[in-house]
């Protein structure tokens, strides 16, 4: 579709209608129309091979857009490279009361609280199993697993918080080309304390291990591990995660998550409260996600892949988060506002 028709369709009927059940008319859509899907060429672009891996190109679909691992293989038809699915947790989970998901039109920008809503490891772990053999004869598309904390589990018992990841991590890493430990959705209570450097360490060292034992049972290599991180760290934690990062020989960085905040925004105050708590995304958090990837990699240099994502809405935005330092970026928000012929796009841009 155009951008012109589709911002159109997206101004006239997707805007009146609530945002969790577009998300979901799309989602089953596109799980409809898998085998027309797969048979559109992906645009022509350069590769690249970063931890071990290759990518088609530079461009991914961040976390959030599939949950339960359904329609991940599909986008490459609209030209993603790579795609993220998650958040998953070792419990399934329905997420937060709804609504939960909200457009800012006038920002570009979405406010979600959906609470890793998901359908828990082991069932994403048997519907991957069941992909495996199409995932060798595949070209495009590399496959990310992001894990987050199940919500029952308290943050404050690091044994529980363990065990927790390791549940997801052993299921799940024998399907992942790469592995994401998600420590910064806002939208799980206590989850971002995990963010500070004691409590990550041991956590990732642990999701290692339980991953390293999961790939070996299965005669995989071994699978790349990064870490996401909040946008509203300090530049003195940024670099400690950073240094953290080093030392424990992660394969790289996601920077960055959602905002809690609401500084700067264009939309009306009232609207902004009427949306609640949650984690802001979208062109709103352009400035902030460039800068945290820029210190990552001014501390990192050459030694981890970072991953940039956070208000990426033109090609331009895109070239600016690789300028900064980012080896890959991702999008989300700007698909939503810009259409299934936007990413094509920005590759086009690239």
């Amino acid at each position: 579709m155009p951008l012109r028709v589709y911002d159109k369709v997206f101004e006239n009927v997707l805007v009146r209608m609530d945002a969790e059940r577009a998300h979901h008319l799309t989602y089953d859509a596109l799980r409809a129309g898998g085998p027309a899907l797969r048979r559109i060429a992906p645009p022509e672009t350069d590769p690249v091979e970063l931890m071990g891996l290759r990518f088609p190109n530079r461009l991914g679909l961040a976390p959030g857009f599939d949950k339960t691992a359904q329609v991940w293989d599909r986008m490459g038809a609209f030209g993603f490279g790579h795609v993220e699915i998650g958040t998953v947790t070792a419990l399934a989970q329905p997420g937060n009361p709804t609504p939960r998901l909200f457009r800012l039109p006038e920002d570009r920008a979405i406010v979600n609280r959906m609470g890793f809503n998901n359908d828990g490891a082991e069932a994403v772990a048997r519907r991957l199993a069941k992909r495996r053999d199409r995932r060798g004869s595949r070209e495009s598309v590399v496959l990310g697993v992001n894990i987050g904390k199940s919500k029952v589990v308290p943050d404050d018992d690091q044994t529980a918080v363990e065990a927790d990841y390791e549940t997801s991590a052993s299921l799940l890493a024998p399907y992942a080309d790469y592995l994401v430990v998600n420590v910064s959705s806002p939208n799980t209570p206590g989850l971002r304390n995990l963010q500070a450097v004691e409590k990550l360490a041991p956590l990732l060292a642990h999701v290692r291990r339980s991953a390293d034992a999961a790939t070996d049972r299965t005669g995989r290599d071994r699978v790349p591990l990064l870490v996401k991180i909040a946008p509203d760290l300090a530049d003195e934690d940024v670099s400690a995660v950073a240094d953290m990062a080093l030392d424990l020989g992660l394969a790289g960085i996601i920077a960055t998550n959602t905002t809690i905040s609401r500084d700067g925004l264009r939309s009306d105050h009232a609207k902004v409260e009427a949306c609640g708590a949650g984690g802001l995304s979208g062109a709103p958090l352009r400035e902030r996600s460039t800068e945290v990837v820029r210190l990552l990699r001014e501390r990192v240099g050459d030694r981890l892949t970072l991953i940039g994502v956070g208000g990426i809405g033109t090609p331009q935005d895109a070239r600016e988060r690789l300028a900064a330092g980012a080896d890959l970026v991702q999008v989300y928000s700007g698909l939503i506002y810009g259409g299934p012929s936007w990413p094509r796009q920005v590759l086009k841009g690239l």
